[in-house]
């Protein structure tokens, strides 16, 4: 593995004045009365975040284009941006000439938003909306927008559950010809060779210091590790594992289970499965991909890695078979529960198993 893994759960970042239900509330009372939905907001006010963000080209570029190549679709329209950050989206929309841009977010990063809108000279366009999409009405009495904007992929496609509020959004708001920017996501698997990464991240519990810390391993492997492959590592061609339509999406596909099939590119060992996804703009005049699969560049949400309990000898051209099963979090909807089977019969190894995976 390259660089250094990532914690899935985000930090919280509390300003001076923090807003809860839409109120103003000092520190002391928002420190006691925030659930943990809260803090996920809250999270998103701080600059950090939204730099790196930013600074993912692959990412900021693929929006970008897809607006400045497309005016044809944008002029004298109206735009919705799910989660508006900074203003970016909003900001390309304004440009590539939509009639009106409606940004909502609900952290407090909005009153960025709106000094960083007016000092581009497009408050005329664009109105930053601070609030939950479910409980807020768009104002100027608008009651459908033409494209409904928003990056709201998060580590493995649906950690964070942001698409469970564009399906929200859409079902409200959007014309019935109207435009989803992405409207398609897909999300693949492959399998990868990671032995000093895994010996270091996880069988390093095994002995500790002369002691038998094995208990601790259990919960290494239960937690998927987000972090940037190495595409040499990549022992196996990929497989999809779902096909997301933007405009036919509910809340209950979030849940699903699907076969997937692996073949061996190489002789090698595998240790782990690796997932990443792809989202495209497929209205635009030329599709518009943008993919975090670890043969292309770099993005902020790099791959999700699922540590297998055992390695797997494999030869060229020997089939892996599993079920991925993918649903929201018991006790959180924004975290994610993974149960994965593998079935392999090889000429050097077998495996027949079960494992589960939490990402919180």
């Amino acid at each position: 593995m390259e660089g250094q893994g990532d914690s899935v759960m985000t930090e919280s970042k509390n300003p001076s004045k923090s807003m809860l239900n839409g109120n103003p509330v000092a520190d002391g009372d928002a420190e006691k009365d925030m659930t943990s939905k809260d803090y996920y907001f809250d999270s998103y006010a701080h600059f950090g975040i939204h730099e790196e963000m930013l600074k993912d080209t692959v990412r900021t570029l693929a929006y970008r284009d897809a607006f400045a190549m497309n005016e044809h679709l944008i002029q004298g329209k109206v735009v919705l941006d799910v989660g508006c950050g900074t203003g970016i989206l909003s900001m390309f929309a304004a440009r590539a000439g939509a009639k009106k841009v409606y940004a909502i977010d609900c952290s407090n990063i909005v009153h960025s938003a709106r000094q960083i809108v007016k000092d581009n000279k497009l408050d005329h366009i664009v109105t930053v909306i601070q609030g939950k999409v479910e409980e807020l009405e768009l104002p100027d009495g608008c009651q459908k927008v033409d494209i409904i904007v928003s990056e709201w992929m998060g580590y493995c496609l649906l950690y964070e559950a942001m698409i469970d509020t564009i399906i929200y959004a859409r079902d409200k708001w959007l014309a019935p010809d109207g435009i989803m920017f992405p409207d398609r996501a897909q999300m693949y698997i492959c399998a990868i060779e990671d032995r000093d990464y895994k010996e270091d991240k996880i069988n390093w519990w095994k002995n500790v210091y002369g002691f038998d810390m094995t208990h601790m391993r259990n919960h290494a492997l239960s937690e998927p590790l987000v972090d940037t492959v190495d595409a040499r590592q990549i022992v196996t061609n990929h497989s999809m594992l779902i096909d997301i339509d933007m405009y036919k999406v509910t809340v209950a596909n979030k849940t699903f289970g699907v076969d997937f099939d692996l073949v061996a590119k190489r002789d090698d060992y595998i240790h782990a499965l690796v997932v990443w996804f792809s989202v495209d703009f497929t209205r635009c005049h030329r599709n518009i991909r943008l993919t975090t699969s670890p043969e292309s560049d770099y993005t902020h949400w790099k791959q999700t890695v699922f540590y297998l309990d055992r390695y797997l000898p494999i030869k060229r051209g020997e089939r892996l078979f599993g079920k991925f099963a993918v649903s929201p979090g018991k006790q959180n909807v924004r975290d994610l529960d993974f149960d994965v089977e593998i079935n392999f019969q090889g000429q050097h190894g077998y495996l027949h198993s079960k494992q589960s995976f939490k990402m919180r």
